[in-house]
């Protein structure tokens, strides 16, 4: 009986300790979240001296304390991100919309590369690359997609292949005196220069993938025929509608305004229409609003 309470306490003990270690180790994220290539690049980062990590021996502890310490970590990260003008997942999360359990599933999916000691063997570090379109696809819970809106006085315009937003200056803020470079986010809607609303995420077909994709302007300037990189030209095709934006709109200037003219472009025939429907979208940013840092936080 005694042999049996003194195994139990020494595993009591074990896990207190261990427990200990882990609230004492130091580990902190650090990365971005990069719009053009549509994911979060984190890296998690554990001080070995605060964990009390002997090497080699330890390394193993190390990679399990990084391993759940992760989903701490990255969660404020993931519930940051901009989904609209408007919200970012946290409020859509706080209105009931999606679950926090959901937001972990997703961060699980994500890539890692084995954890790997820096060159004076202070650190072991681990990095993370997940999948922002994997969240945008989960907000997505429409199964009727809305229509796009059309016109009574169509214009006559070519079958395009895609569109193209060309909105990496500053352009003025509608209904106020500044102006803004565009930010990226989930679900951008598109407004026309009569603030007409032309695209909102319950018109995108929800098999589609990402409602926008965004790029620099350097991929319209390629060694190729149509000028386009081939990473652009594989969502807007070959011969794509260009249009410069007039101006952004929103609470956070998420949103882009194009012409009126340019708008009949796309709404006077189905096929055009069906181009953002398909999200056959691509928006041009400046290239300081790409990276959103995560910031350094333990």
């Amino acid at each position: 009986m005694k042999m049996v309470f003194f195994k139990m306490l020494l595993a009591f003990c074990l896990v207190f300790l261990s427990s200990f270690v882990f609230g004492q180790a130091k580990v902190s994220i650090s990365g971005a979240v990069e719009w053009d290539k549509m994911e979060i690049s984190a890296v998690i980062s554990l001080d070995i001296v605060s964990a009390g990590i002997k090497l080699p021996a330890g390394r193993t502890q190390g990679e399990m304390i990084i391993a759940s310490e992760y989903l701490r970590l990255i969660r404020p990260c993931i519930l940051n991100l901009q989904v609209d003008s408007s919200l970012k997942i946290s409020d859509v999360i706080e209105q009931g919309e999606w679950a926090i359990s959901d937001l972990e599933a997703l961060a699980l999916q994500a890539k890692t590369t084995p954890p790997a000691l820096s060159h004076d063997l202070s650190r072991l570090t681990a990095n993370y690359s997940l999948n922002i379109e994997g969240i945008s696809s989960a907000l997505i819970r429409h199964n009727r997609v809305s229509e796009i809106p059309r016109t009574f006085n169509p214009v006559i315009t070519p079958a395009y292949t895609g569109i193209i937003i060309i909105a990496k200056d500053e352009l003025p803020v509608h209904g106020r005196r500044n102006s803004a470079l565009l930010r990226p986010c989930l679900f951008p809607k598109i407004w026309d220069s009569e603030m007409n609303l032309i695209f909102e995420k319950n018109m995108l077909n929800p098999k589609a993938g990402s409602m926008a994709n965004y790029f620099s302007m350097d991929n319209l300037f390629a060694n190729r025929p149509s000028g386009l990189s081939p990473e652009i030209a594989a969502i807007v095709g070959e011969n794509p509608l260009k249009i410069f934006a007039q101006g952004v709109f929103g609470i956070n200037p998420t949103d882009p305004i194009i012409n009126r003219n340019d708008t009949l472009q796309i709404i006077s025939t189905p096929e055009n229409r069906s181009l953002l429907r398909e999200g056959r979208l691509a928006i041009i940013l400046g290239d300081s609003v790409f990276r959103s840092p995560l910031g350094n936080r333990e």
